[in-house]
């Protein structure tokens, strides 16, 4: 296997200039850098990220800190596809990804300093924290870099990344409301995630927009998941027979939610309508298939990375991006005629 000697022997240069070559030090001129790199790939050269890493007292390392992992999240893929996001991304860039997993009771156990510094990552992306656990707090008070995923806050080393999720409920509700549908419901996630907040808000909106009062009534949570969903729908519509449509917060909880009309001998959509938000992959073979507003989990990861190794890197700029919903039509949502 080769060493750095080889390369600098090779390359009629200092150990010491291959070095800064290969680790990006701009004091290396750009002909000697490419030359540099060209006889490392011929000889197979690959650095000690250990002894570069120390040297550097840089690990060119981030991490992916997802809360709330679990089986029964699976089928929307929300943090496979975010995960692939920021893997494309980081290996783009040079990065290495590690993935560290929590939840609210491991987060009592050890702080959020002392899981970053046990795992030896520059920089983090939070993904799945709710507006209650402790590591956000720690989080903001923290000088490691940090981009949060859906959760709109910043401070000197804390940026984000968002869907316009207020913009996309406004969106699934308008759509619903053009219909002629004037009794819309609202199965919701659940109270400490930031997007049910602002997806509340923007079923709020249109509904102002429309001369229609809000009624707290008509909203049920649903707490993300499919059979959830599917036991707060069938309460719901029992208590409100006058409800035509229906907005789901999320494509899993439109799923319980198409289950339990058909349980209660409800025809979709010409009995009620529903609409949800996502567009996973599951959206599109219901039946009947699910008009929903679509966002790019993918970008999101992407973005985060982004902007997370622009921080590391001293570059100067935006620290947050909100990415555009795209509204789907399809099979579940129809002209009201009761």
């Amino acid at each position: 296997m080769a060493t750095i000697r080889d390369v600098a022997k090779k390359a009629g240069v200092s150990v010491t200039t291959v070095s800064r070559a290969l680790n990006g030090y701009s004091d290396v001129n750009e002909k000697t850098r490419e030359r540099i790199k060209a006889i490392a790939k011929e000889l197979k050269y690959s650095p000690n990220l250990l002894a570069r890493s120390l040297v550097m007292k840089k690990t060119k390392t981030i991490g992916l800190l997802v809360s709330g992992l679990r089986i029964e999240g699976s089928k929307d893929n929300f943090t496979y596809e975010v995960l692939c996001g920021v893997n494309d991304c980081a290996g783009e860039l040079g990065y290495e990804l590690v993935l560290i997993s929590t939840d609210s009771k491991k987060q009592q156990e050890k702080t959020y300093n002392q899981l970053v510094q046990e795992r030896k990552v520059e920089g983090i992306i939070l993904q799945g924290i709710k507006t209650d656990d402790p590591y956000l707090e720690e989080v903001l008070k923290s000088d490691i870099p940090c981009i949060l995923i859906d959760i709109p806050m910043e401070s000197d080393s804390v940026g984000y990344v968002t869907t316009d999720n207020r913009d996309g409920a406004k969106s699934a509700v308008t759509h619903l409301l053009n219909l002629g549908h004037k009794h819309i419901g609202m199965i919701n996630g659940h109270s400490q995630a930031f997007v049910s907040q602002e997806r509340l808000e923007g079923y709020q909106e249109a509904l102002q927009e429309k001369g229609i009062p809000f009624n707290h009534l008509y909203v049920a949570d649903g707490a993300f998941l499919e059979e959830k969903a599917e036991s707060e729908t069938g309460m719901l519509l029992d208590k409100h027979p006058e409800i035509t449509a229906l907005f789901c917060a999320s494509d899993l909880m439109a799923m319980g939610a198409i289950r339990a009309a058909k349980k209660m001998g409800r025809n979709l959509p010409e009995d009620l309508s529903i609409v949800g938000f996502d567009n996973i992959i599951l959206s599109a073979y219901s039946t009947p298939s699910l008009t929903t507003i679509g966002q790019d989990r993918y970008q999101l990861g992407y973005e985060a990375t982004k902007l997370l190794t622009d921080m590391l890197e001293g570059n100067k700029g935006s620290k947050r991006k909100v990415l555009n919903t795209t509204f789907i039509k399809r099979e579940s949502t129809s002209e009201n005629h009761n």
